[in-house]
């Protein structure tokens, strides 16, 4: 069989497994090894099979996954959370749509020691979807805010996904950070713009509450601080050159373990909880990596990627309009796969392609604006239909919210999602500002 044909070929019968519920590690493991068996036979799978994990997992970056989830589940069961959205909600509650903000101000604090999405959506639902119901605010408004503003814990640094972006792009980690932050700062900001246009085209839909005194708000800072002294600290040192991304993480992981042994009602099982969590969710990741490894092997034996990127520059297509297809391509993924499985699948794929083109730029700018690109579509398909995981994950806390209804709450959101990957689209100075500023 043509090696070209079988790469071809290879995707639609990883997207059937996929649709069987197969896992996506174990998913590409297999396609990857058959498809390399098919090409080269079976000594050289097991030569892989016997280096390839060693390889793989002996790469000190990747110690950053496991310390940067240890450190949000460690913020996660010391009420960081709770703290956060107390008092974001003291500050813009007397608002219309106030509360629904603050929910979104605390998804975005707690995103950015937690660095995952999907983490972030889970806990601060438990935290804000029952005050949001109390108040009044309506199904599609809180279930809506919540799936999106989980979102801004894929984007604003530390992320997981941006992690493994650089890892795989042979990017600065750092640099990724840095350029995450004002795309970052612009979907918070989107965000609150998106409930503020809601709640006017449906007041009943976001009541304001009473307004709260500065020195209730104090007070209420007075239980967030210590986070943002450790959010500041970890990526301040980080920037400054203080220590490297993995020793950042380690230092925010202790530095809020510290703070949940200190904190009133954490005992010895939920720091077993902790370390349950983050081996459990550390394996699932490490997983798929080591099946997109196999994977990816076997997609660089087609030539595929050097096909692609020989039509494209052939054909002198516009180098702007390929990633405009690409990031249309992200979207409709998005609908159907989560973001890991995205980055990894397709990353190794068209970066090669991406850094041919001419965007006048360098390619380590090209790297970046791609990157920061492709993670903002990514969390876009975490909340458009028809699986939206962010979007499942608040619908299942309000059992009494129709799918149908948090699906209208996030269309504002997606608005505003578009608008933003059409402005850095267009303006990849934006996303490379802080680089250029500092680097």
């Amino acid at each position: 069989m043509d090696r070209l044909y079988l790469g071809i070929i290879a995707f639609p019968i990883l997207f059937s497994l996929l649709a069987v519920r197969v896992p996506i590690g174990l998913a590409m493991l297999v396609v990857g090894c058959s498809g390399t068996i098919f090409i080269a036979g079976w000594l050289p799978i097991m030569s892989q099979v016997k280096t390839s994990a060693w390889h793989l997992f002996s790469n000190y970056s990747f110690t950053v996954i496991p310390l940067f989830l240890l450190m949000g589940n460690f913020a996660s069961k010391a009420g960081m959370s709770e703290s956060l959205f107390r008092f974001a909600g003291a500050c813009l509650g007397h608002r219309r749509g106030g509360v629904a903000m603050a929910a979104v101000g605390a998804c975005a604090g707690f995103g950015a020691i937690c660095g995952s999405s999907l983490a972030t959506a889970a806990t601060m639902g438990r935290v804000a979807l029952p005050e949001l119901r109390r108040m009044g605010y309506s199904g599609s408004l809180s279930t809506g805010a919540l799936a999106a503003g989980g979102t801004l814990g894929i984007l604003i640094p530390p992320s997981v996904i941006l992690i493994i972006y650089s890892i795989l792009t042979e990017q600065n980690i750092a640099k990724m950070f840095l350029a995450a932050f004002v795309p970052g700062i612009l979907a918070a900001i989107g965000y609150l713009i998106a409930i503020a246009i809601f709640v006017r085209i449906k007041p009943d839909s976001g009541p304001p509450t009473s307004y709260v005194g500065w020195r209730q708000r104090l007070n209420l800072f007075g239980q967030v601080w210590q986070i943002l002294v450790i959010f500041f600290l970890v990526i301040g040192g980080i920037y400054l050159g203080w220590f490297t991304p993995t020793e950042g993480a380690s230092i925010g992981a202790a530095g809020t373990g510290i703070m949940a042994l200190f904190t009133k009602g954490f005992n010895f099982s939920d720091l077993i909880d902790v370390i349950k969590d983050t081996a459990v969710t550390s394996a699932m990741i490490f997983l798929v990596l080591l099946g997109a490894e196999f994977f990816n092997s076997f997609i660089a034996l087609t030539q595929i990627t050097n096909e692609l990127a020989t039509f494209v520059i052939s054909n002198e297509l516009s180098p702007y309009l390929v990633v405009f297809c690409i990031l249309v391509l992200y979207i409709l993924l998005g609908c159907l796969m989560d973001s890991l499985a995205m980055i990894l699948l397709t990353i190794p794929v068209f970066f090669p392609i991406i850094i041919e083109l001419d965007f006048g730029m360098s390619i380590e700018e090209v790297a970046i604006w791609f990157g920061i690109l492709t993670l903002i579509v990514v969390e876009v398909g975490l909340i458009t239909p028809p699986v939206g995981l962010n979007v499942f994950i608040i619908n299942k806390m309000a059992k009494n919210v129709p799918i149908s209804d948090t699906f209208i709450g996030v269309l504002p959101f997606l608005i505003s999602d578009l608008i933003r990957v059409g402005i850095l689209f267009i303006f990849p100075g934006i996303s490379l500002f802080l680089i250029r500023l500092f680097g």
